[in-house]
């Protein structure tokens, strides 16, 4: 067996055993397998063992690895998780099932228009600036109602809401604001978690987790 695949199944008992551990009812979070930087070749076995939802940064790359796999493989699942540039929003909204990413008026505008001319409906999660910091993109706290309201506007099609909290700070607080904030919009999915604290963010009920070196291991 695969190490990937190895590595898979430990995370899904990980889950398993978490959700056991729960006084509270909490729904099953899809795993999605980080594939950034990864050659197709150390993806296939997990391909091939019939996991289905698969994360990329940057859509050149996406393009390059998965057109051909997509085609062949129409279960597959394809999700953008990094910053998205709006010249690369035709390209994206052509590959990628969901992306996790959306943070600005004119990204939304963009991808609104492409949606219609493609006459497709990616699934959307809002990035939320959940830790206030000036390096990373995302909505304010304060200014998420204005935007979803924007976005529901242009017949997005939002789900949920996506945040990565501060590195090496305890992430429940910034879990905790992400599950109030959707609830008070209405929305249903949770994008948060990685590697270090994807058993933390279930607790707070993520239904989506982002794993990258946990499955594939270390980049390089």
């Amino acid at each position: 067996m695969h190490v990937t695949i190895k590595n898979l199944l430990k995370i899904n008992e990980n889950v398993k055993t978490n959700l056991q551990n729960e006084t509270k009812t909490l729904a099953v979070p899809k795993i999605i397998a980080v594939s950034k930087t990864f050659k197709i070749d150390h993806i296939m076995p997990l391909i091939n063992h019939g996991h289905l939802d698969y994360a990329e940064n940057k859509v050149q790359e996406a393009i390059e690895k998965w057109t051909k796999i997509k085609e062949e493989n129409k279960n597959i699942k394809l999700h953008l998780i990094g910053g998205l540039q709006t010249n690369k929003v035709k390209n994206a909204v052509q590959l990628f099932d969901y992306i996790h990413s959306l943070d600005s008026k004119k990204l939304a505008d963009k991808i609104s228009n492409q949606q219609k001319e493609q006459n497709v409906e990616t699934k959307i999660f809002i990035q939320v600036n959940i830790g206030k910091e000036e390096q990373k993109s995302g909505i304010p706290e304060e200014e998420l109602f204005d935007f979803y309201k924007y976005c529901k506007n242009l017949n997005l099609n939002i789900i949920g809401l996506m945040c990565i909290p501060p590195y090496n700070q305890d992430s429940s607080k910034y879990f905790l604001k992400m599950k109030e904030l959707n609830k008070k919009i209405g929305l249903k999915e949770l994008s948060m978690g990685m590697s270090a604290d994807y058993l933390n963010a279930i607790k707070y009920g993520s239904t989506f987790v982002r794993i990258g070196s946990d499955i594939f291991g270390k980049r390089y």
